[in-house]
């Protein structure tokens, strides 16, 4: 819930609907709640606080995030509430990686790790009052420099004290480090929710949160707090360190406790989990739910940035191929296509993120294992497709296009920090892939009507390919898993993992083509809806021109389809092109931000539209 007094009740969407197309496809993109969700932190970020500061050091830029997020603490009416709404979170990194990737990063971390871990614990008892102060900004603490993805194995250690029936919190080893939370002194008073190993005299319950001051209001480290500010990173400015605990004493409400571990202030222990592993998951479910802010924050910046280039695209001048005619670039296939293309892909990307977060809202708990691994899987494509993307919007920007000013190379660079932050890409897929081959995926069986009759102008049938490319990886990976090297588990996943990773491609590729061609049906202009059709064909057909060849093998295609592809493709581009601009409009980006941009400040002679 956002304080009215910040954003004044909302009674119709202010979303920038525009007219016709444009219109139809911010509808689409927003969903129907866009006024209650979107619109209120569209607004914040649009306004003058968060206007970009040119020339100031990477210091002076994470002073400045922290001073913004208090900023939209004051704006929210129930900042703690602010964790467990998951559509308003998210979309609030929608919006603020444009302005400030810093602050978006510590607003994920503050708001949805640290607050967000507090209120999944038992919250009896626990005074959260000050969190909506914001007297102390949150922070969370789990991998260490020797323990990332594999983090159910970090060192650190909280041991039971039975004289006090408080916890001692110690680093044992170099290794052990925290790495890389923001644990300096910039931004004040902070509080620290640290990962660690609970140990009950001899006896190690496996991995449990705790709630630990770490600076006062001064930005002073408290006793026993070692923090080693770590060097610039190439991603979004933030006081990353390394940090390591010396006897750093805890009370007994410092451990956060749920079902999943219970310890009593005489030392006895009780869990509903026998497992250490999962008691260890179950501590830091929250990062599920980071997957799905980082994902937001990288469609925000993706759809920025492609405005940027269209706009700029339509505006910038060049040669028209004959003396003395000048056309803008939009007019160029060597252009347009490729903006095209990402543009599809942007659609797809959004739509797919709708549909994981309308899942985790709205499913039970018997769908929540499923619900997160396809969190994961959108996150690691999502992240991937937008650095993709906003390298192609800044290439198509020419030398522009560096400039940090205009709103693409900064937020490019940030996204390399999603990449890696809650579950690097790559690890998290390896997890996906050995679950959906162990039982968590059954492949859709074939159609039965010849390939032969089928046209490539059928979005059914280009559904059908998509699930066929699934079906043909998930075969492979299989039968590389049971024909796999006897007695060596590690050669034999080696063997099975490169299919599996395509299998997971192409079940996310067949996700959100399928939640592309769901909004065809939802547009109430004919416009529109024939442009999402032609972005569905488009995002699908280069999929299955990448899978050709398996697919004509399997006969699930034809050699006149291959032939067929590239005239199809093309056809496709060249009826995007009169609405290229109204598609990246109905993106409903920042206007006030991007009429800063100083590449689009003057606007170019109006000249004819031609066909390249």
């Amino acid at each position: 819930m956002i304080d009215s007094t910040i954003f004044p009740v909302v009674t119709e969407s202010r979303l920038p609907y525009g007219q016709g197309i444009s219109a139809d496809l911010t509808r689409i993109l927003f969903g129907p709640h866009a006024e209650r969700i979107h619109e209120p932190w569209r607004r914040l970020f649009d306004g003058p606080r968060f206007a970009f500061q040119e020339g100031l050091s990477p210091q002076e830029r994470t002073a400045l995030s922290y001073e913004r997020l208090r900023f939209i603490n004051e704006a929210a009416a129930d900042p703690v509430g602010l964790a467990t709404d998951i559509e308003s979170l998210t979309a609030m990194h929608e919006w603020a990686g444009v302005v400030d990737p810093g602050m978006a990063t510590i607003a994920s971390i503050h708001w949805n790790l640290h607050i967000g871990s507090l209120l999944d614990h038992d919250p009896g008892g626990r005074d959260l009052y000050p969190y909506s102060r914001m007297e102390s900004v949150g922070t969370f603490l789990c991998t260490e420099l020797d323990h990332g993805n594999d983090a159910a194995s970090l060192e650190t250690t909280a041991r039971f004290d039975r004289g006090t029936s408080g916890f001692v919190l110690d680093t044992p080893t170099p290794g052990a480090c925290k790495w890389m939370p923001n644990t300096s002194g910039t931004g004040g008073a902070k509080n620290a929710v640290v990962a660690a190993r609970l140990m009950v005299d001899d006896v190690d319950h496996g991995v449990f949160l705790f709630l630990t001051p770490l600076t006062d209001g001064e930005g002073r480290h408290y006793p026993g707090v070692e923090v080693r500010s770590l060097p610039q990173t190439a991603s979004a400015p933030v006081d990353h360190c390394a940090t390591s605990f010396h006897g750093v004493r805890l009370p007994f409400e410092a451990m956060l406790q749920g079902e999943h571990g219970r310890l009593s202030r005489d030392g006895s222990f009780v869990s509903t989990l026998g497992n250490p592993r999962k008691r260890f998951l179950r501590s830091v479910r929250r990062v599920h739910a980071g997957k799905m802010c980082m994902s937001a924050y990288s469609l925000g910046v993706t759809r920025h940035a492609l405005a940027v280039a269209m706009r700029h695209s339509h505006r910038r001048l060049t040669s028209g191929m004959t003396t003395g005619r000048k056309v803008p670039l939009i007019e160029h296939r060597s252009h347009h296509a490729s903006l095209l293309s990402a543009v599809a892909t942007t659609y797809a990307a959004t739509l797919l993120h709708r549909d994981v977060v309308r899942r985790w809202t709205r499913g039970g708990e018997a769908q929540r294992e499923e619900t997160e691994r396809l969190a994961a899987v959108a996150k690691a494509w999502i992240t991937w497709q937008a650095r993709t993307v906003m390298t192609e919007c800044r290439e198509r920007c020419g030398a522009q296009g560096l400039l940090l000013s205009n709103g693409i190379a900064y937020q490019l660079a940030a996204n390399e920090g999603t990449v890696t932050a809650e579950g690097d890409n790559r690890v998290i897929w390896v997890k996906a892939a050995g679950e959906m081959l162990m039982g968590g995926f059954t492949p859709t069986a074939p159609s039965e009507a010849p390939a032969a009759g089928r046209s490539l102008d059928d979005p059914g049938y280009l559904q059908e390919l998509l699930a066929d490319i699934e079906r043909i990886w998930h075969s492979r990976a299989r039968s590389r898993l049971r024909n796999g090297r006897r007695g060596d588990p590690l050669a034999r996943w080696n063997g099975t993992v490169t299919p599996a990773l395509q299998l997971v491609e192409a079940h996310v590729h067949r996700l959100a083509a399928e939640a592309l061609l769901g909004a065809v049906g939802k547009a109430s202009d004919s416009r529109a809806r024939a442009a999402l059709g032609h972005l569905h064909r488009l995002f699908s057909l280069r999929q299955v021109r990448t899978h050709s060849g398996d697919l004509l093998a399997a006969g699930h295609i034809t050699a006149d389809h291959i032939h067929q592809l590239p005239d199809t493709e093309e056809a496709l581009v060249e009826a995007l092109v009169p609405v290229a601009l109204e598609l990246t409009e109905g993106f409903a980006v920042l206007e006030g931000v991007i009429g800063e941009h100083p590449m689009l400040r003057t606007r170019a002679p109006a000249v004819d539209m031609v066909p390249a």
